[in-house]
């Protein structure tokens, strides 16, 4: 059994002072032991001895496009590229169901909105992130708008802050209060690998249900460095480290209409962009909206 060192230092206080009755029968004095912090992700081994692109990039595809839950298969709804599971094994549409649901969806310029009004009806808190709308926030219908941006890193404080946020999940989740987020649906465009690996890194996967996410395959992502075999290392461990967290892919959808290019190059005919959508299977929410909450910012 581990010692802990400010269990013993609270003992040794109050055995130096002691409160006087009847206070010194009700002392307790408590541990914690905080959860390590990650500076990396675990890069999974290499595909081949030749750490080839093409070895690597024949992996991580065949990964991206092998649902692991193909007895889920009927049991979501789908809106164009997007799709939300809805088996009856999870939260989610009970959820649905007692008006205890909520959403973030993240997006730069998004108009179609098909996937979070079916959301919103369905019973949902319904949050879109915006960095391009005009006003900081909106109630409009059913769905509260933000001009808020998703980031793998907090503004630093040295610099004028910009017109618009650009912050972390976990200081969003904070700054509004909430603890967990029934679906997560992001479209980043070439910012989802470093955001991800944020996620990953801070343990804020625990507080999501769903994870919908666009990737873009066309280059490497921003501030995602390395040669080409490296680089599609480095996403295939991303994923793995999603399947390490409890999340299991469910649909793949990709657009006939995008061009073919992997790293800028024709590989294996791919496309430049798949959505793809995980449920949680460890997911246990932790909290209960109220129906008739209303947001003040």
């Amino acid at each position: 059994m581990k010692t802990c060192p400010t269990y013993r230092l609270c003992n040794h206080i109050f055995s130096l002072f002691p409160p006087p009755p009847p206070h010194n029968t009700h002392i307790v004095c408590l541990c914690f032991y905080p959860q390590a912090l990650r500076w990396r992700i675990n890069l999974q081994p290499w595909a081949s001895e030749r750490h080839s692109l093409e070895d690597e990039a024949k992996r991580f595809l065949s990964y991206i496009t092998t649902p692991q839950v193909n007895h889920w298969s009927k049991n979501y709804s789908s809106t164009g590229d997007w799709a939300v599971c809805l088996d009856p094994k999870f939260s989610i549409t009970h959820r649905m169901e007692s008006k205890n649901c909520r959403v973030y969806s993240f997006g730069l310029g998004v108009d179609d909105h098909s996937m979070e009004h079916f959301l919103a009806r369905s019973g949902c808190e319904v949050h879109c992130f915006d960095p391009s709308l005009e006003q900081p926030h909106l109630q409009k219908a059913e769905m509260w708008f933000h001009r808020i941006s998703i980031d793998w890193r907090d503004p630093s404080p040295a610099i004028a802050p910009k017109r618009q946020a650009s912050k972390k999940l976990a200081t969003i989740l904070d700054d509004f209060g909430h603890r967990d987020v029934d679906v997560l649906k992001a479209d980043m465009e070439s910012a989802e690998w470093k955001i991800l690996e944020n996620l990953v890194l801070e343990g804020v996967l625990d507080s999501v249900g769903q994870l919908l996410l666009e990737l873009h395959l066309h280059w490497a992502g921003f501030e995602v460095a390395g040669d080409d075999p490296s680089v599609v290392r480095y996403w295939f461990s991303l994923l793995k480290e999603l399947e390490r967290a409890g999340f299991r892919l469910f649909r793949v959808h990709s657009d006939p209409s995008t061009p073919h290019l992997f790293l800028h190059k024709n590989i294996l005919n791919a496309s430049s962009a798949y959505t793809l959508s995980w449920v949680n299977v460890r997911w246990k929410p932790s909290w209960t909206a109220h129906k008739h909450k209303k947001l003040i910012f």
